[in-house]
């Protein structure tokens, strides 16, 4: 595995960074939230024109730029780092993935250009009312009707299924689990906002009455491609929780230095250093957890369900509680509108819970270990 980024990785995630620093700023975060879409289509271009991220991992035989899960984790946790508003999650790691693991050759390239010039903004349908993570609690329907599929049920809690172009969708019918696409704006199909607690991540309710759907790879074979989808999703998930860790972090250090009280930067006091030091830890530790994953994943490791539940949970952890300790280094102000650390604490929680809990993780870690 790879420990350790090459040159040519470090300056990719230092443009990547000043470029969001300069794109990102938490006012356009502060503006692009509170509207409905919860981003901006024009600067959705702008970040696909001058960097072409939409299409990092995608290989090139399909528009992509063929990098790896590497590549695609450190444009994540930069992206977390800036908490961009962009529905890139959803179209380029859950949907284009998707793509990849269960679409054939001729799928792949009449779908995938789109998402990696970032044209099509696609999105990944798979979880309902019932709040499960894996295919056991996928209860949609597809019925075959004359040379394709209809679609019956409710997916709720995806990413950007309001606004997206193309909807990739997981149901279940008479041969097993199946992938199909569907347009967002299909006849039959209602969509709605979700009212969420973070703002800066949209999600929205599906419900499919009889909509046309193109299967997407092969009838009944749908098991394998979701498993893999989602654990490449948790590993990208952890690498982006990584990223507003270490900003909450970093935020922490600078008010404790700046912060005066009887005479002394608070930074100063043992307890304190202790807290910084504690953060320093919990940050590092879920940092490794998280490349060690992306690594697996771009080298399609054995060990890949394993580290990719270990990176999550211990990236939700370290996330979560870092949040914690941010909004009480920085007092009452801490939680208050006009602070923006509250930002990325919604942020972590809302990570925290999607693609499923630290405890539903560590359950399948120790399934893939055979404990």
């Amino acid at each position: 595995m790879q420990f350790s980024f090459t040159g040519e990785q470090e300056e990719f995630r230092s443009v990547l960074r000043r470029f969001l620093e300069e794109k990102s700023p938490p006012i356009v975060v502060r503006r692009l939230m509170e509207t409905d879409a919860g981003w901006d289509r024009e600067r959705w271009r702008e970040l696909n024109q001058q960097l072409g991220l939409t299409a990092v991992h995608i290989p090139e035989a399909y528009g992509g730029q063929g990098f790896g899960f590497v590549e695609l984790g450190i444009v994540l946790e930069e992206m977390g780092r800036a908490l961009l508003c962009a529905p890139y999650f959803a179209s380029t790691v859950l949907a284009a993935t998707a793509i990849m693991n269960a679409g054939s050759d001729a799928q792949k390239r009449a779908l995938l250009p789109g998402i990696a010039a970032g044209d099509t903004v696609a999105t990944l349908a798979f979880t309902e009312p019932n709040g499960r993570w894996d295919a056991a609690g996928i209860e949609t329907t597809a019925t075959a009707a004359g040379k394709g599929f209809r679609l019956d049920g409710v997916k709720s809690f995806v990413l950007d299924g309001h606004t997206a172009d193309t909807i990739v969708v997981v149901a279940t019918g008479a041969k097993g689990l199946s992938f199909f696409t569907v347009p967002g704006d299909a006849p039959g199909l209602t969509r709605r906002a979700l009212k969420v607690m973070d703002p800066t991540r949209k999600q929205a309710r599906l419900e499919f009455h009889g909509v046309a759907a193109e299967l997407l790879g092969e009838e009944g074979g749908g098991a394998a491609p979701f498993a893999r989808t989602m654990m490449q999703a948790a590993v990208c998930l952890a690498n982006e929780m990584v990223g507003g860790a270490e900003r909450l972090r970093q935020s922490a250090l600078d008010y404790a230095n700046l912060r005066v009280q009887f005479g002394r930067a608070i930074g100063s006091f043992q307890s304190m250093k202790h807290k910084q030091a504690d953060m320093l830890v919990d940050v590092e530790l879920a940092r490794s957890a998280a490349y060690v994953a992306a690594s697996a994943a771009a080298e399609d490791d054995a060990e890949l369900p394993a580290l990719a539940s270990l990176a999550k949970a211990c990236a939700s952890d370290a996330y979560m509680q870092t949040a914690v300790h941010t909004i009480q280094i920085h007092g009452g102000i801490g939680f208050t509108w006009d602070n923006d650390t509250h930002l990325w604490f919604k942020r972590a929680k809302s990570s925290e819970v999607f693609l499923g809990d630290p405890t539903y993780h560590r359950e399948l870690m120790m399934r893939a270990w055979g404990v």
